[in-house]
């Protein structure tokens, strides 16, 4: 790349996808002597199967396969993505350069009424596209109705409001990037509906001997977000699921411990698997633990858990 020419940026055109882009072009234009930044859209698998609910989406890079291909083709320079949406397994030649800071890692319920998980009614309609969230929210509420859930942000709001649910359950994090934590009715604890791997994370990915690219990236990298997203990346990696298996994950640094706790839930709620182990807080300790976590869960039966829950609900690589 000539330093004259701007740093194309990758992302995808929903409005979540393009407040992060811009997040991260502002943080590359914060920098002195930063070359110009422009946007390129780029459409998805996820943005064209929009009837598709996801756990029936075939491969694990539904939402950034497109992306990191342009990248690597020379389209872009930069790929911007929810990170829980990115496989663990990169494309050859795609690096991931930077993290930026965690927003709420927790999940959000939104109610028609107001009210909590807890009190909503009796057979109360709750939305989400997520398998995770269905066997957990199955767990706390087995008398609950749980409906798919497919749009953006806004669009599942908007539904909402419309009556087609009595409530959905969102990522906190991108509720907020928007604008929309004004909808929040409760914030969901971790314990009980532990979060996706890397939720709340941005991750800014260039090609691996792009030097010029990664210079300006390497300034935006944070340590927690890293160390987290390490930990929680090599436990999903070891248990060899996409984002679309019912695991939850949430890795905290606590001065200098890294902790990790993580929980997989059976499908109907009536399973319940969880561990949890700290560390040091270094990027080899962080890999190392969360290899040690998820060896615990196995141990306690979580490989036969999604084992049934894959031979139930199939989803290929492309």
């Amino acid at each position: 790349m000539s330093a004259s020419r701007a740093l194309r940026i990758g992302t995808r055109a929903s409005a979540l996808a393009l407040w992060q882009a811009r997040d991260v072009a502002a943080r590359i234009a914060a920098q002195p002597g930063a070359p110009g930044v422009e946007l390129v859209h780029i459409h998805t698998s996820g943005d064209l199967q929009t009837e598709l609910p996801l756990w029936q989406a075939r491969g694990r890079a539904f939402f950034t396969r497109e992306i990191d291909r342009a990248l690597l083709a020379d389209e872009v320079d930069i790929a911007v993505h929810s990170l829980k949406d990115l496989p663990t397994q990169l494309e050859a030649g795609v690096a991931l350069a930077a993290l930026l800071p965690r927003a709420d890692p927790r999940d959000a319920l939104v109610s028609r009424s107001g009210a909590t998980l807890a009190a909503l009614p009796a057979g109360t309609r709750i939305g989400t596209s997520s398998l995770r969230r269905r066997a957990f929210l199955a767990r706390l509420r087995p008398d609950a109705m749980l409906l798919e859930l497919r749009g953006n942000v806004p669009t599942r709001i908007e539904r909402l409001q419309r009556g087609d649910y009595d409530a959905v359950v969102l990522a906190a994090a991108g509720l907020e990037r928007l604008g929309l934590a004004q909808h929040v009715s409760e914030y969901l604890p971790a314990e009980s509906l532990p979060p996706a791997v890397s939720q709340g994370v941005i991750g800014v990915c260039a090609r691996s001997g792009d030097e010029a690219t990664l210079r300006w990236l390497a300034g935006l990298d944070e340590r927690e977000a890293r160390l987290a997203a390490t930990a929680e990346r090599s436990l999903l990696r070891r248990l060899e699921g996409g984002c679309q298996v019912p695991l939850g994950a949430l890795a905290t640094l606590r001065g200098d411990t890294l902790g990790l706790m993580a929980s997989v839930c059976a499908l109907d709620g009536t399973r319940y698997l969880a561990a949890r182990a700290q560390g040091p807080a270094t990027t080899t300790a962080a890999e190392a633990l969360g290899v040690r976590v998820a060896e615990e869960l196995l141990a306690r039966g979580a490989g036969e858990l999604m084992a049934a829950l894959r031979e139930a609900h199939p989803v290929e690589e492309p």
